[in-house]
C-alpha cells in the first residue's frame, strides 16, 4: 500500500530526472466540462514509466541495494524502455524480458539504450516468469511492470505535478489502467482531493474485474491496446488503493479506442499509442460522463507507436 507521503517522497528523490510534461487546456470533448490533457507521450522513453523506474532503481541505491548484478525486468514494452532508461542513466546494467509480441519499435529501443533483450512468450505473464527466475539466479534488482510500492509511487508524481500545473482545480483525473500502477501512484497523489477514473479496453478489463470479484483476477488480453495495457491481473497495490480511495473502472470498445487515437492526431496533432487513447475514449464516448461543469484531466500515458498504423 502506499499515500501520498510515499508519493511526495518520490517527487523529491526523482527530481531533475525526469521531465515536467506539460498539460494542454482543450476545447471541451465532453459537454459542459472543462478538459486538460497531460502530455505524458514526450516523457523520457515515451511513457509515463521513467518516473517509477527511476524511484525503483534510487530507491535501491540509497538503501545500498542496487546490486552489481545489474538489474531485471518484465514489460510489454515500455516498463522496460523505462528502466533501461534509468539504469543507462545511472551506470547499471539492464536486463529486460518482453512477450515475442512486443512491438519491434519498443525491442529496438531497448537495444538502443543499451538493454539486453530476451523475448519469451505470448503474453506478459511469460515474461514475467522468465525474469523473476533470472533474479533468483543471478541476484539482480527486479523491477517490477506495477506492482511494487516504488514503482506506483514513482508513478504518482504525475499526478502531484498535474495538480500544480491546473492550480488544484482539477474534480476529475482519467487515465488508462492494466496492471494499475499509474492509477494507483495518481489515486495516492491526489487522495481526498480529485476523483480518478480508470478506463480500461473491454478486452483488458483488469480493475473492473478485480472490483467485481472483491480482490485482483485473471483475465484474458486481446484487443489494440494489449501491448501496453496486457496484465492479466491487476495488481495487488493497485487494487487495494483503488478500494481504499473510490477509483471507478469504465469500459470502453477498440473502435472507440482507435478513434480515440485517430481524433488526437487530426485534431491536435498528437501521436499516441492506443493504451493513451483508451483514456480518452472513456470521455469522447460518454462511458465516464461528467456533470456540467466538471473539470476533467486526462492522462495520455504513452507514446510509442507506429505511425504508419493511424
Amino acid at each position: 500500500m502506499i499515500d501520498a507521503s510515499d508519493v511526495r517522497a518520490a517527487a523529491a528523490r526523482i527530481s531533475g530526472r525526469i521531465r515536467r510534461t506539460p498539460v494542454l487546456e482543450t476545447r471541451p470533448f465532453a459537454d459542459g466540462a472543462r478538459t486538460w490533457l497531460k502530455l505524458e507521450q514526450i516523457q523520457h522513453t515515451g511513457s509515463f514509466k521513467a518516473r517509477g523506474a527511476f524511484n525503483r532503481l534510487l530507491s535501491a541505491a540509497e538503501a545500498g541495494a542496487l546490486p552489481d548484478a545489474g538489474v531485471v525486468a518484465a514489460s510489454g514494452g515500455n516498463a522496460g524502455l523505462a528502466v533501461a532508461y534509468a539504469a543507462a542513466e545511472l551506470g547499471v546494467a539492464a536486463e529486460i524480458y518482453v512477450p515475442e509480441t512486443a512491438p519491434a519499435v519498443k525491442v529496438a529501443g531497448l537495444r538502443a539504450l543499451g538493454a539486453e533483450v530476451v523475448q519469451v512468450g505470448a503474453k506478459y505473464a511469460d515474461a514475467y516468469e522468465a525474469a523473476a527466475k533470472r533474479c533468483a539466479d543471478t541476484g539482480a534488482l527486479f523491477c517490477h511492470a506495477y506492482d511494487q510500492p516504488e514503482i506506483c509511487a514513482g508513478q504518482g508524481t504525475l499526478g502531484l505535478e498535474l495538480l500544480e500545473q491546473t492550480s488544484g482545480e482539477v474534480d476529475t483525473i482519467v487515465a488508462a489502467v492494466g496492471g494499475g500502477g499509474l492509477m494507483a501512484g495518481i489515486a495516492a497523489a491526489v487522495e481526498g482531493r480529485v476523483r480518478v477514473v480508470g478506463a480500461e479496453p473491454e478486452g483488458i478489463p483488469t480493475l473492473h474485474r478485480a472490483l467485481r470479484a472483491g480482490a485482483p483476477v485473471d483475465v484474458e488480453v486481446s484487443g489494440v491496446a494489449a501491448d501496453a495495457l496486457g496484465a492479466t491481473r491487476l495488481g495487488q497495490i493497485a487494487f487495494d488503493v483503488a478500494v481504499r480511495t473510490g477509483v471507478r473502472s469504465v469500459l470502453v470498445p477498440d473502435e472507440a479506442i482507435t478513434a480515440a487515437r485517430r481524433w488526437l492526431w487530426e485534431r491536435y496533432r498528437l501521436l499516441v499509442e492506443h493504451a493513451a487513447a483508451t483514456a480518452v475514449a472513456a470521455v469522447r464516448t460518454g462511458a465516464y460522463r461528467p456533470a456540467p461543469g466538471e473539470r476533467v484531466a486526462v492522462v495520455l500515458c504513452g507514446g510509442n507507436t507506429d505511425p504508419a498504423s493511424l
